[in-house]
């Protein structure tokens, strides 16, 4: 296979993703109340507690910013990463509130390199967390009021998503109700640095026309996805890449519509981290790469290696940029 390049980047992923910026539009529908559900532990008990899926037919309008008056340390160093374009968050798992199971990640996280944990959205679990790790914490939820919780005892992000273990029950999720977990999410919390997913399931140009609606109710970071809907057909190398090309397509598309970072998620590997950066990341998630392991040992290696590739890109830019100059 030939080798993979920036420049291969852009064709192989511009093929896919060309039509999103020429179509997209801020036409999504004006945000539906949705009502709250009961402690999440399941993709299934989340879905009783949530508005059905439905179409989007109107305009999205959305009120919630966040407060002038916001933690301006707790927010520099939460995001700092992803302003400096080189954000690798280790994800334990939106649904995975198994203590040892999640101080593994995290703990694989510290020593390997990683710059920002994700954890589900639980009290305790945060607290265990921090007595781990130095780095921020971010926790995942669908559920708006358990962010409170958590970043009472210390979570220093908020994650709207990820999105992928609620497809196998056949749970998606519209952007109305994307739309209102954020603005429900920034009613509660108006400073926290808060990163949302962007469903895959949408089509492409309406992934784009959500991410510019979620930029102007607040969200601070915007998280793509897709690996769940791309199965490999090739081996090595050519499957990694065919694996991530939906959430790398997404990634493309809609960090050439919004001025927030994107962080490319789902599906990725070490192979294609560098791919995700040349196709506009600020950062990358990964998790099933690091959190299926049962190794402590081989945790960490899986994290040093996406970390690694994450710096090399960081290396190439500079180097990018510094011959650019003369």
């Amino acid at each position: 296979m030939a080798a993979l390049t920036s420049s291969s980047l852009s064709s192989m992923v511009a093929t896919t993703a060309f039509s999103a910026s020429a179509t997209s539009s801020r036409a999504l529908a004006s945000s539906a109340a949705i009502s709250g559900a009961p402690a999440l532990r399941s993709a299934a008990s989340v879905s009783k507690g949530l508005a059905p899926a439905g179409k989007t037919n109107g305009a999205v309008r959305c009120s919630a910013k966040p407060s002038a008056s916001n933690d301006a340390s707790n927010r520099s160093f939460a995001l700092r990463s992803f302003r400096e374009k080189k954000a690798f968050k280790a994800i334990a798992g939106l649904n995975n509130f198994n203590a040892d199971s999640v101080a593994a990640v995290v703990s694989a996280a510290e020593k390997g390199g990683a710059t920002v944990v994700d954890i589900a959205c639980d009290a305790d679990l945060v607290r265990l967390a921090r007595s781990l790790t130095t780095l921020p914490i971010c926790v995942s939820a669908v559920e708006p009021e358990k962010f409170v919780e958590a970043v009472a005892a210390g979570a220093h992000m908020v994650e709207i998503g990820n999105f992928d273990s609620f497809y196998p029950d056949g749970r998606e999720f519209t952007a109305d109700e994307v739309l209102e977990l954020t603005r429900r999410t920034r009613q509660l919390l108006p400073s926290i640095p808060l990163s949302v997913t962007v469903p895959h399931t949408l089509p492409l140009p309406e992934q784009v026309a959500l991410a510019e609606a979620l930029q102007d109710c607040g969200a601070d970071v915007i998280q793509t996805e897709g690996g769940t809907s791309s199965a490999a057909s090739s081996a090595g190398v050519q499957g990694l890449v065919e694996k991530a090309t939906p959430t790398i397509a997404a990634t493309y598309s809609i960090a050439r519509a919004v001025t927030i970072p994107v962080m490319c998620a789902s599906g990725l590997s070490a192979v294609t981290v560098p791919l995700a950066f040349a196709a506009g990341a600020s950062g990358v998630g990964v998790g099933s790469a690091i959190n299926r392991l049962n190794e402590p040992i081989a945790m960490v290696a899986a994290v040093r290696e996406i970390a690694d590739a994450v710096n090399s890109q960081v290396v190439e830019r500079k180097a990018a940029a510094s011959s650019a100059s003369f």
